[in-house]
């Protein structure tokens, strides 16, 4: 089957707009996400019919700005994605290498662990820990982190097996080297491309967990924006056509996972030589 080149030029742009977004955040947004006023609330979009240029894209019922809740969003999703992402490839790769090298009991028991999370339905198991440890952004990076390191554990495992039947492993041990050493110096770096190509791919799944946890009611607490907790409050108003307050960190969150997958893809031909010869 033929295979089209991905260009990641857009997609790259897209995501660089969202990390300076959210990193510049109180220098982009025209107003607090917080602040309230009442008299403004429920107005529509500054494009639309009653709208204000002071509201680029309309109020809430509370009368925040939807863009500078946008905004803040995205820096409260980019963060939840990165370290609850730095939580799980840290754990899996490590319980990863651990059982290719040792191999025997250890790697058994390890992977029974792994088939096991893997098969947990993620998103039911993450709202029963929220649920249980309560809302808070902490609490949503753990959840997702601990989560997700089978992914990570089940592919650096198999990366690991093949790496320590290599001739550089066969060498490291007969020059007296440690297993700690080898893994550390010999196998790792051979794991790099994979991993990078892992994170790519599954940072998109942090995204959208961590809002359908805000979604939900159980992930980023208020009055803190969250592109999900936006979301669920504007699917009340949606019967009364206020269709900005769902729609637009809808967008927002549509833009940045497509974005991920696209970069995410492109990674992964790149730095497969199967795929980067075709």
């Amino acid at each position: 089957m033929r295979r089209f080149p991905i260009n990641p030029g857009i997609p790259v742009i897209i995501i660089l707009a969202f990390i300076v977004v959210a990193i510049f955040a109180p220098l982009i947004a025209p107003h607090s996400p917080t602040q309230q006023s009442l008299p403004d609330q429920l107005k529509p979009p500054a494009f639309a019919s009653g709208g204000s240029s002071d509201n680029l894209l309309g109020t809430d019922r509370f009368g925040r700005d939807t863009l500078s809740r946008v905004i803040y969003g995205a820096r409260v999703s980019l963060t939840v994605a990165a370290l609850a992402m730095l939580v799980s490839a840290t754990l899996g790769t490590l319980l990863g290498l651990i059982a290719g090298y040792s191999g025997g009991w250890v790697d058994a028991v390890i992977m029974r662990i792994v088939d096991i999370g893997l098969s947990l339905p993620y998103i039911l198991i993450a709202l029963v820990f929220a649920v249980v440890f309560g809302a808070s952004k902490l609490n949503v990076i753990l959840i997702i982190g601990l989560l997700l390191w089978p992914q990570f554990a089940r592919q650096i495992r198999g990366e690991a097996l093949s790496a320590r039947e290599q001739d550089y492993v066969a060498l490291a041990r007969v020059a007296g080297c440690s297993p700690a050493r080898i893994v550390v110096k010999h196998i790792f770096p051979n794991i790099v491309p994979t991993l990078l190509v892992l994170c790519t791919l599954n940072i998109s799944i942090v995204i959208l967990m961590e809002a359908a946890l805000s979604f939900l009611g159980v992930g980023v607490p208020a009055p803190e924006p969250s592109w999900g907790s936006m979301i669920r409050e504007g699917q009340d108003f949606l019967i009364q056509r206020k269709w900005w307050l769902a729609v637009m960190p809808g967008l927002a969150i549509l833009f940045l996972v497509l974005s991920m997958n696209f970069f995410g893809d492109w990674v992964r031909d790149r730095l497969d030589p199967k795929l980067r010869q075709v």
